[in-house]
């Protein structure tokens, strides 16, 4: 018969590996559908840690680290390697926990990134949530042998290798293209002059103070009540302290200047800031992202360049808005004979535009239409009609199309781990009708 206290800790155990597996799962995933977006925050940790010589090695982090994640969280789910994955759970745990406590402290960066931009949460909630891992792994260890499983031992690698092969293709997907779900402010949708403000009254709150002093004393004055008037009081300084932090806009550097040359493009004669120009522009207006053009992927300017042309005949706006110095530009223009509009904006706000170096964005109205990653960018046989007689041209329903593709990825994960289950299900019981027969036939031959 089994004891309360077995109850209870096969509930603990049940209890702490769906905690774990649940958590892992969202971790990895959310990873796998931003693999840039990872990388470039393991470049931030390398930063920090003053180890930028490696940041050769973030992409590989990235997808290690997303594909890494999920298994585990799947494994502790599916019951999977019990006594393996509890162990490197735990291992894990140990060191995250000690990592985010020291980012807590330090705060070398302003979010840890475990779970991409679907879920920004301070270093200091990020270690609280780590310690609650962390005691969670520490049950799971000690009682692994009582952590249930979905398959038998005969289809573990089976679910195993799925699993892999599962994570593996969705983050290349995501290397390819943009991310399947963008929970960027840049997403498909976006109004992006809205989201450079807040709600007034919702905003940070400041107020100024004027310091004088008095007999060796300071004190601090409004700008109603300042001692004007009172020439005892001597001014000191001025004073800005923070009322309320408030809410932050979704956007705060969308900025793009655009590069006026001479006519041999020899050199920069001015710079102008069209970002109003283009965020007004009721027409549709084409930026082209590439953070670096000496990184550039060249593999598919020829589409670019398409596009370019066809703004050009049908009065769209074309800018080629990067990141690079103006003497780069000059030079890559000069080496591939490309005659651009050019403009600069930080690098930082274009890898979070579009993850592909280059990429394609289509505004209207400050309005983010469309974005193609440079693999997908329109041909130049698709683009035989204004864009307002275009489906690329038209903003589609992104909350059904994202409802939409969490149908299609759940079917692709828990179909084929389904029908798996059934075989071993089917295998079980041969198996089991095997054995019974053995035993008939060993009874009758006695």
């Amino acid at each position: 018969m089994t004891s309360k206290k077995d109850i209870a800790i096969k509930g603990l155990v049940e209890i702490s590996r769906i905690i774990l597996g649940v958590t892992f799962i969202f971790s990895g995933f959310v990873k796998a559908v931003d693999p840039f977006g990872t990388a470039y925050k393991i470049e931030d940790y390398l930063a920090a840690f003053n180890l930028s010589s490696l940041s050769f090695l973030a992409m590989t982090g990235s997808v290690l680290q997303a594909v890494v994640e999920f298994a585990m969280g799947a494994c502790m789910l599916f019951g999977l390697y019990r006594k393996w994955n509890s162990r490197l759970t735990l291992a894990v745990m140990v060191f995250m926990t000690l990592l985010t406590l020291y980012l807590a402290i330090a705060n070398p960066v302003e979010d840890c990134g475990c779970f991409g931009d679907a879920l920004i949460i301070t270093n200091w909630q990020t270690f609280y949530k780590n310690i609650v891992l962390l005691i969670c792994s520490v049950v799971v260890f000690i009682y692994c042998e009582r952590i249930s499983n979905f398959f038998t031992g005969k289809t573990y690698w089976l679910a195993f290798l799925y699993i892999f092969i599962f994570i593996g293709l969705f983050t290349f997907r995501n290397y390819l293209y943009d991310p399947l779900f963008d929970f960027r402010p840049y997403k498909i949708g976006a109004d992006i002059p809205k989201s450079m403000s807040v709600e007034e009254g919702k905003g940070r709150e400041e107020k100024t103070f004027l310091v004088y002093s008095k007999d060796g004393a300071e004190q601090e004055f409004t700008e109603d009540n300042y001692p004007w008037e009172d020439s005892t009081w001597v001014f000191v300084r001025m004073d800005t302290k923070v009322i309320k932090e408030g809410e932050k806009p979704l956007i705060n550097d969308f900025s793009i200047n655009k590069l006026v040359f001479d006519t041999e493009k020899t050199q920069v004669e001015t710079q102008l800031d069209i970002t109003q120009e283009v965020l007004s522009d009721s027409n549709y207006v084409f930026l082209m992202i590439t953070p670096s053009l000496t990184n550039m992927n060249m593999s598919y300017l020829s589409s670019f360049e398409d596009v370019a042309n066809y703004a050009k005949d049908h009065n769209y706006g074309f800018f080629c808005v990067t990141a690079s110095t103006s003497d780069e530009i000059m030079q890559w223009s000069k080496a591939n004979t490309i005659n651009f509009d050019f403009c600069i904006a930080d690098g930082r706000m274009l890898k979070t535009v579009i993850r592909s170096n280059p990429g394609l964005i289509l505004l209207k109205d400050g309005i983010v239409i469309n974005k193609w990653a440079d693999i997908n960018v329109p041909a130049e046989e698709s683009l035989t009609k204004p864009l307002s007689e275009l489906a690329d041209g038209q903003l589609t329903d992104v909350t059904a199309e994202d409802n939409k593709n969490v149908f299609y990825v759940c079917v692709a994960f828990f179909l084929p781990l389904l029908l798996l289950k059934v075989f071993d299900l089917l295998l079980y019981r041969k198996m089991k009708r095997e054995k019974k027969n053995e035993v008939l036939n060993e009874e009758e031959i006695k």
